[in-house]
């Protein structure tokens, strides 16, 4: 066998030789939470983790679904995010690329003069070889895994990045579905007062043409003047609160709303769908942030392969093959190939023990990355449980809101009947209107809470994003 064909046949030896591991078996570790989950929304057949709707069902609003698609298309924490995963994806097909040989083409000439007194008859000449090869430089042979263990943590790496910027994105929906929500609450809250303050100031003008006819006294016409003060500051208050919910909705969207997308009051905003959510904890893994977690884990625990890996000899290669001739008119000739192969073997000997501290300090790290996976779960587990118990008492409150503010309804049209009959002063009217106004402003607060507690289940449950 010539030596081309041994050296490709060395080669291909080595090649097939290599590819082993020494990375530790990967295993998920143990959910550290209870099976299951309390009181589920809507609970699917039994073994199944229903799936998260994807989240333009669940906003059913269209205008609300136009604003969460503008933030999606210019929110710059998610683009910041994108970006950031494609970094980290760009890293990984650097490190994939060690694992195959970089092929290069030199081509070149050298010139060099021997003098008189040197050269061997006595006569100085000028040499001028030409030369044109192909080959590789120091390919490194993965004999023992350490290139394929720091690929698998590049990998890795760039999957917790994609994972990121999809609870980014999760994040992101739900923060601008909640603060819609509120700009919609306020809105109506501002338009509640404004009624109000608009009621106020006609039973105002009433009372003081009753003074005037001496049927009512000056202590009605001042507590009707306190109400309408109390409603202007609070119209002047919630007027505040419908501007600086527009402008953080607006910097979530990354440009200004048009008005035909703002909502006017939190009863025109369509109710966000149910989220069905299993009783198993097992829907907790689908969640971005636990599942990036794992794969930091993965790559953590790939990196002690590569640790373990330098404890052994390194081999790398150099060879090339070309044409040499001193002319450059016989560089193509058949007498004018030539070629190297240049192997090199590095073994450590004495390194006071920095690789096997190397091994264990990328050990203690993946047993961090453990713990901080199984933390991921556990915060994961309580807000889900958090957010399912509370829906319960939400729904209940809002029931009971409902129904004070229709009892309440009754007793201001009562206690206004009583004091135009003359039976009752106008103390009585005051009360009952301050009190149903108190409740309707209550009822929207239970209504936003609820509302608000759907966005943040749908986002502790994992999203529905792509």
């Amino acid at each position: 066998m010539r030596p081309p064909e041994r050296f490709l046949a060395a080669i291909a030896a080595l090649t097939l030789a290599g590819g082993c591991s020494l990375a530790p078996k990967y295993a998920r570790p143990a959910a550290p939470v209870p099976p299951e989950l309390p009181a589920p929304v809507v609970a699917g057949p039994a073994g199944e983790v229903p799936p998260i709707a994807p989240w333009r069902e669940f906003v059913a609003d269209e205008r609300l679904r136009a604003v969460v698609e503008m933030t999606l298309a210019n929110n710059r924490d998610l683009r910041t995010a994108a970006l950031n995963a494609e970094r980290v994806g760009a890293f990984y097909r650097i490190q994939r690329a060690e694992l195959y040989p970089s092929i290069g083409a030199s081509a070149g000439v050298q010139v060099s003069h021997v003098p008189d007194s040197v050269a061997g008859e006595g006569e100085g000449y000028t040499s001028h070889p030409y030369s044109l090869s192909v080959g590789f430089t120091s390919w490194e042979l993965d004999l023992f895994g350490r290139i394929r263990s720091l690929k698998e943590q590049a990998l890795n790496e760039y999957l917790a990045a994609q994972q990121v910027a999809a609870a980014t994105q999760t994040s992101l929906i739900a923060a601008t579905a909640s603060t819609y929500l509120a700009l919609a609450a306020d809105a109506e809250e501002k338009r509640l007062a404004e009624a109000t303050l608009a009621a106020q100031r006609q039973t105002l003008e009433m009372i003081q043409k009753s003074r005037e006819v001496g049927v009512a006294s000056d202590l009605d016409v001042r507590q009707v003047q306190t109400q309408v003060e109390s409603a202007r500051a609070l119209v002047a208050r919630y007027g505040g609160l419908v501007e600086t919910d527009r402008h953080a909705l607006e910097l979530l969207a990354g440009r200004p709303i048009p008005p035909d997308l703002l909502p006017g009051s939190l009863a025109e905003v369509a109710p966000l769908q149910p989220v069905a959510a299993g009783v198993s904890s097992e829907v907790l893994l689908r969640r971005p942030d636990v599942i990036a977690a794992e794969y930091q884990l993965k790559g953590l625990n790939a990196s002690i392969g590569a640790a373990r890996a330098a404890l052994f000899p390194r081999i790398s290669l150099t060879a090339a093959i070309g044409l040499v001739s001193p002319d450059l008119s016989n560089l193509f000739k058949g007498s004018s190939g030539a070629w190297s192969f240049a192997p090199q073997a590095a073994a450590p000997i004495f390194n006071a023990g920095a690789l096997k501290a190397n091994v264990e300090a990328t050990r203690l790290a993946r047993d961090a990355a453990v713990a901080q996976y199984e933390k991921a779960i556990q915060s994961a587990f309580r807000e889900a449980s958090d957010a399912l118990v509370l829906r319960t008492s939400l729904v209940e409150q809002r029931d009971a809101e409902a129904a004070l503010v229709k009892a309440l309804e009754e007793t201001y049209r009562l206690s206004e009947a009583r004091y135009k009959a003359g039976i009752d002063g106008y103390l009585g009217v005051l009360v009952a209107q301050r009190a149903l106004f108190s409740a309707q402003q209550a009822l929207v607060g239970v209504r936003l809470a609820e509302q608000q507690n759907l966005v943040n289940l749908y986002k502790v449950l994992g999203g529905g994003v792509s």
